[in-house]
């Protein structure tokens, strides 16, 4: 396949999870790689099994300096960059009385902070070239309340807002800016205790589609966006969530799971 065939792609939070499967998709689909995260085993590992068009960086997206440190390598190394997917992100579960300053500080920093300097820095190295795909990733909890999330949660709201004005400002430069909503994904983070799938899913019955989603279903959608195949969309927010947003079910009620 070659849907980004003679494309070069930056992928943060890169070495595991929704970012490693969105490497090895990118790879498969003829585009070249630059994985970015602070797990250097893990990013050496997948740089090594992608080959020569993959490499990887150590990099901390709160830090601007580092930013401009991997857009240059991506620049040395293969010419300039196409696709840039903001993948880094740290989940906490803390309800707002149990969040402490210095924690809310650390989801906002990596989460949006570091979504904003990549769309800063590397969005305006594609205004230079007049073209490039920017993917945010969001997630539901951009979109709706969650107890539990709040620092998460804001951290996700303001990745959609900043998409959105970063889609105004790049737009009409040739350059589109999306993002893309996960529900329940099973990760290391999404799942941190590697529950068996069948248990997962128990938690996801009240969703039309009665289950967790995989990292390959994610990635899937960020190449959508990262091809020419969504040259026409710009500001969009596409939520991979197995309906979670559409609603959930009252138990016994006519169209509900087994009535």
């Amino acid at each position: 396949m070659s849907r980004l065939r003679n494309k070069v792609a930056i992928i943060t939070g890169g070495a595991r999870g929704m970012g490693a499967a969105t490497a090895r998709l990118f790879a498969a689909e003829g585009a070249k790689l630059v994985i970015s995260d602070v797990l250097d085993d893990d990013g050496a590992r997948l740089a090594a099994e992608l080959g020569e068009r993959a490499l990887f960086v150590h990099h901390d997206v709160s830090d601007e300096n580092a930013w401009h440190g991997v857009l240059d390598r991506a620049v040395a190394a293969f010419g300039g960059v196409d696709v840039l997917v903001n993948n880094a992100g740290v989940l906490l579960f803390r309800t707002l009385a149990e969040t402490s300053k210095a924690d809310f500080e650390r989801v906002i920093d990596i989460n949006l902070v570091g979504t904003f300097l990549g769309v800063k820095i590397v969005g305006q190295h594609m205004v230079g070239r007049r073209h490039g795909s920017i993917v945010n990733i969001s997630s539901v909890d951009g979109m709706k309340g969650a107890n539990g999330l709040g620092a998460y949660a804001s951290s996700k709201w303001g990745i959609r807002g900043l998409t959105r004005v970063a889609a105004m400002e790049y737009g009409h430069k040739g350059v589109r800016v999306n993002s893309v909503h996960p529900g329940g994904i099973d990760t290391a983070m999404g799942n941190p205790y590697a529950e068996a799938r069948a248990e997962v899913n128990k938690r996801y019955a009240m969703v039309p589609l009665q289950r967790v989603g995989e990292p390959d279903e994610v990635a899937r959608t960020s190449l959508f966006l990262a091809s020419d195949e969504s040259s026409y969309l710009c500001g969009a927010e596409i939520a991979v969530d197995g309906g979670m947003l559409t609603g959930q079910y009252y138990v016994g009620f006519p169209g509900a799971p087994g009535v």
